[in-house]
């Protein structure tokens, strides 16, 4: 099997190792991919091969997926779905792994995503949306702190405040609305959080195993929002079948009644929860696998993976065999570049990646990294590296994932110490 994987960060580089150890995968491409895509190679020996094209162009994608013969596209990030890029690609006669344009707007607009809740009875947080500078001050006074103040498109999971400071809620929307966008306020959810990824065909659902991620930049769940600075699986602490309530009461709902409106959802249905004192509540919907839980959770997957996402992007979920997971917890790390997520800094060379690969079970995932002109490794983004390992116990992989990333060297770079930390110490450890 052929596969092209659409996007350049750490979440890609996941789905990419994943899909290079399925014997399956004859060969594997990535546009534009990332200098960890480009050093793996598949289980029959191929190197993969990174393309120069734009993930944001649906025409030069769907070329590319027709020049190497691709028998199936994955498209990753949320910017290229809103894009319409598999759209191009379905267009071109090619199976693809990512919902339509249309469908992708459970995520390109929370008002929308809110709408299909709505209309498929899907339980979430009372919301308001606001066009105005009154509408936005009536509606937290309407619901008061803690303010939860959301930018309406997409915004890299940093378009959300949360907090009990009025005048940095007003602010945050003031500049929302001053951008010419529109403004989500929403009632607090209490509780924990989980995030569900959900294979989606436009009909049925296959849910992964949940995850857990850290959205604030500092331990202790300090500093601002961030598109997340790690994870873990699996949830010891979740309820006994809070999976299959979140297929029943969530999942399928929002994929049958996307599938009425005409635009079936094919892909991945990210159900981002939170655990409140009166039941499951969704916080939002994604469109595609979320980063970084998407390290730890196709860490755990035993199943191949090609023929799993094939089979969603055929309409063939139905008959798909359970899928098989390994008993090991995985954690992942982020190492963010100095002065994430405010204005990172870039071109800082980085070290020490093969001396973490040494440590039992640990890959490293590149995010935002770049190689210059002498082939020297440097920092390219925010969110620059991942580092996870596995491990029999969430402890075990919890310090081998921090051993890991001791030996890594990024000048003025910051990670969060606490991942997992209070999961790991037993029942009850939910962030």
């Amino acid at each position: 099997m052929i596969i092209l994987i659409v996007g350049s960060g750490a979440r890609e580089h996941a789905l990419a190792r994943a899909l290079s150890l399925d014997p399956a995968v004859t060969q594997l491409h990535a546009a534009p991919g990332n200098p960890g895509i480009a050093t793996l190679a598949t289980a029959a020996g191929t190197p993969a091969v990174v393309h120069g094209v734009d993930a944001l162009d649906p025409v030069a994608v769907a070329a590319l997926a027709a020049a190497v013969k691709a028998d199936l596209v994955v498209v990753g990030p949320e910017a290229p779905l809103v894009a319409g890029v598999a759209d191009a690609v379905r267009g071109a006669g090619i199976p693809v792994f990512g919902p339509s344009g249309t469908a992708a707007m459970l995520e390109g607009s929370k008002a929308f995503a809110k709408e299909v809740m709505a209309a498929a009875h899907v339980p979430t947080a009372e919301t308001r949306v606001c066009s105005t500078a009154d509408e936005l001050a009536a509606a937290l006074a309407a619901f008061g702190a803690p303010y939860v103040v959301k930018d309406d498109g997409l915004a890299a999971g940093k378009g959300v405040v949360v907090t009990d400071d009025l005048t940095a809620a007003l602010a945050h929307g003031q500049g929302i609305l001053e951008a010419g966008a529109v403004v989500v306020v929403e009632d607090f959810l209490d509780g924990p959080e989980v995030s569900l990824f959900c294979l989606c065909d436009g009909e049925s659902v296959v849910p992964l195993q949940p995850a857990q991620d850290f959205k604030r930049a500092y331990d202790a769940d300090a500093g601002p929002n961030t598109g997340g600075m790690g994870a873990y699986s699996p949830l010891d602490w979740a309820p006994e079948g809070l999976v299959d309530e979140v297929v029943r009461t969530v999942a399928q709902p929002t994929v049958d009644e996307m599938a009425r409106r005409g635009t079936p959802f094919v892909g991945v249905l990210y159900c981002g929860l939170a655990l409140t004192s009166t039941g499951v509540r969704v916080v939002e919907f994604n469109a595609r696998f979320g980063d970084p839980e998407t390290q730890v959770v196709l860490a755990r997957l035993a199943t191949p993976l090609a023929g799993v996402l094939l089979a969603a992007a055929e309409g063939r979920l139905d008959g798909l065999p359970l899928l098989e997971w390994r008993d090991d917890a995985a954690v992942t790390v982020v190492i963010a570049a100095e002065n994430y997520p405010a204005d990172p800094r870039r071109g800082d060379p980085i070290t020490g990646i093969a001396e973490a690969e040494q440590v039992d079970t640990v890959h490293v995932l590149h995010a935002g990294t770049a190689l210059d002109p002498r082939g020297i490794l440097l920092s390219n983004g925010g969110r620059v590296l991942s580092v996870t390992a596995s491990g029999a116990t969430l402890a075990q992989a919890r310090e081998r994932a921090y051993a890991g990333v001791d030996r890594i060297v990024l000048p003025g770079s910051h990670h969060r110490t606490d991942i997992a930390a209070r999961a790991a110490e037993g029942p009850g450890g939910a962030a």
